[in-house]
């Protein structure tokens, strides 16, 4: 009988290897084998850091000015007096502010797992030696700040709302308020409201700016929004400033972009957005990650292979036959548990797009059957992922480029067949999460913090502060918040 798992020797090794121990009647002598050990080479000693020049005392005056701009940057709430520093006290805190301002207040061990946008790391000293030799200080810290409008509009809105903070904020309004005084209080923040403008229209700018539904009535949630505490606004500028620092100085010009507090999706073309559209992000308790990839396929009719976590929580517990009378699929795995699939089809969770990206967290941007959630105002709530209110014009745009799948995305779903469609050129995709964002006069427009996001970060950003740099002093209302 054939036997493939055995291995065939040949018929005289066999036999001297059955004969070898008969005739061995004296063991042969024990050697002691010679073991010469391996040469450690030793690890090459790391560079000696780039020695940076005595600066000047011109120089040493500047810096020690320049260094107390940091509460302008969103680096902490207060700044306080200090003495002049000196010599190497002063580099170190010229080399921490660059590296603040370069990659982030807080570093990223400080990190959320769910934070997976970290900056790249850079070594300030060799630029900051090089701008003391050539006297060239002040065009090295302009260079520091991240080049985005994003960042220096948001950084306008700051001194804007410190300069409210330092007045005394806000009232807090109620439904009774007097319209002088709810005028009022949303002109601090929107300088284009006029004395004899409409007050329901007035509302409605405000209610826009929160992202509310604009009804131009003082409703509950409105109220809650106008009655924001300042601290707080200027907590959710500084984390989003943060956020921008840790964005790297160059973006692809061809790029989406998902804000993930306001569920929206924008795509980029030649780095100016051409179309966007609503979207639905992770429910408080499902947050979905920031992070940056490159969608690399879609896949189309896709089935939905659902996470252990989903369907022990919320599957499972149905029963078996309840699942299957909803065209659930019970497999057995190969390690002899369970997993449930939802085949590809009109009602499958996944609709009829699946747009892939390498992730560790397993989320991707995908088609729905719901589509009731694109008319609210409230989009948070999927798993993680992102649904997409128009995929197939998203598809479309990105396969434009093959003549063989231009225009033929629809043509493909009506197929039925599950396949994937490698894109011509993948499409970079950063998921990100902005409550805060200022127009060119400042104005600042919000979203609500949905995963707690903002507060923990701006405490986090004053505690760093507090710990390292020279001009900073803890804020009571921003550090009872961690």
């Amino acid at each position: 009988m054939n036997r493939p798992d055995l291995i065939r020797f040949p018929l005289l090794a066999v036999a001297g290897l059955l004969a070898a121990p008969l005739a061995a009647q004296t063991p042969p002598p024990a050697v002691t084998p010679t073991i010469t050990p391996p040469t450690v080479q030793p690890l090459p000693a790391p560079p000696p850091p780039v020695p940076i020049p005595a600066l000047s005392p011109a120089q040493e005056s500047w810096a020690n000015e320049w260094l107390k701009t940091g509460v302008a940057q969103g680096l902490m709430a207060r700044s306080k007096a200090s003495a002049a520093l000196k010599g190497d006290a002063l580099v170190s805190a010229l080399l921490d502010r660059a590296k603040a301002l370069g990659t982030g207040r807080v570093d990223t061990a400080d990190f959320l797992e769910v934070w997976a946008l970290r900056p790249a790391a850079v070594d300030p000293r060799p630029a900051l030696a090089k701008a003391v030799s050539e006297d060239r200080l002040q065009q090295w810290a302009n260079g520091l700040t991240p080049p985005w409008s994003g960042y220096d509009t948001l950084r306008k809105g700051l001194a804007k709302y410190e300069a409210i903070r330092d007045k005394g904020g806000w009232p807090t309004l109620t439904a009774g308020t007097s319209p002088d005084v709810v005028r009022a209080r949303i002109a601090l923040e929107d300088p284009t409201v006029t004395q004899n403008e409409n007050l329901a229209a007035v509302i409605q700018r405000a209610q826009r700016r929160y992202g509310l539904e604009p009804t131009g009535q003082l409703g509950a949630r409105t109220l809650e929004a106008l009655n924001v505490s300042v601290n707080d606004r200027i907590a959710a500028i500084m984390a989003n400033m943060e956020r921008w620092r840790w964005m790297p100085r160059s973006l692809p010009v061809n790029r989406v972009q998902v804000n993930i507090a306001a569920a929206v999706l924008t795509v980029f073309e030649g780095d100016q957005p051409v179309s966007s559209m609503r979207a639905v992000t992770g429910s408080p308790t499902n947050q979905t990650p920031m992070l940056s990839s490159s969608i690399h396929s879609i896949v189309v009719n896709p089935p939905w292979n659902v996470p252990m976590s989903i369907a022990k929580r919320e599957l499972f517990p149905k029963g078996r036959a309840t699942l299957i009378k909803q065209g659930y699929k019970i497999i057995k795995t190969p390690e002899g548990g369970e997993r449930i699939v939802q085949p590809a089809g009109p009602g499958s969770a996944l609709g009829r797009l699946k747009f892939d990206f390498n992730n560790p967290f397993a989320v991707y941007l995908h088609d729905t059957p719901s589509r009731g959630k694109f008319s609210s105002y409230d989009r948070l709530a999927s798993h993680g992922c992102i649904r997409l209110e128009k995929p197939v014009a998203l598809a479309e745009q990105m396969v434009a480029a093959d003549p063989n799948l231009n225009g033929q995305i629809q043509t493909l779903i009506d197929e039925g067949k599950t396949q994937r469609v490698s894109l011509p050129s993948q499409v970079a995709v950063y998921l990100l999460y902005w409550t805060a964002f200022a127009s060119n006069n400042g104005t600042v427009s919000f979203r609500a913090d949905p995963y707690g996001w903002d507060k923990l970060l701006a405490a986090k950003i004053e505690a760093s502060s507090s710990r390292v740099d020279p001009t900073a002093a803890p804020s009571p209302t921003l550090a009872s918040k961690d």
